[in-house]
């Protein structure tokens, strides 16, 4: 079994994945779908940032996502196991509906990412390696550029706006 350091790395990794794929297969950076949303957006796009990327980072900020639902899925994985990570789903469904967020991309995100943390845990991983990670993978968008977490997803929006529906 791997050292925790690289247990955390790879679970940062699988977390970036599911939470970025799936915000972007609910079209989060279609457009502000939120209160708020589309000011955060317009930001982004000022200080050199793309708008679809600020899209999704607007997105993010105003309502549970996919990355929230990922970080409390594995929360409720370390605290109760899989019943733990359903009920985050949960919260995080009710939480999407507190703030009138007409997707499900964050409830998504908890069902998904708990069945992937519990998939995770008999290889060895430990729920807080998905804490950790998904802190981490939250940080690479929301925490350290907009301006170039913006334009990578303005790039992964773009390609999926060729390719799909």
């Amino acid at each position: 079994m791997p050292e925790e350091p690289l247990r955390i790395l790879v679970a940062a990794v699988l977390c970036w994945i599911n939470f970025v794929a799936i915000d972007i297969f609910f079209r989060l950076p279609a457009r502000g779908g939120v209160s708020g949303a589309t000011a955060i957006a317009q930001e982004v796009e000022k200080g050199g940032g793309d708008l679809h990327g600020g899209y999704m980072l607007g997105n993010i900020v105003s309502s549970p996502d996919a990355s929230a639902g990922t970080l409390l899925a594995a929360c409720g994985v370390y605290c109760a196991g899989l019943p733990g990570g359903l009920f985050a789903a949960l919260l995080v469904y009710i939480g999407n509906r507190i703030c009138y967020d007409p997707g499900y991309a964050g409830t998504t995100g908890a069902i998904t990412a708990t069945f992937l943390v519990v998939g995770m845990t008999g290889l060895g991983f430990a729920a807080s390696d998905f804490i950790a990670g998904m802190v981490i993978a939250i940080l690479t968008i929301q925490g350290i550029s907009h301006v170039h977490s913006s334009r990578l997803i303005g790039r992964l929006w773009e390609i999926r706006s060729r390719g799909g529906p």
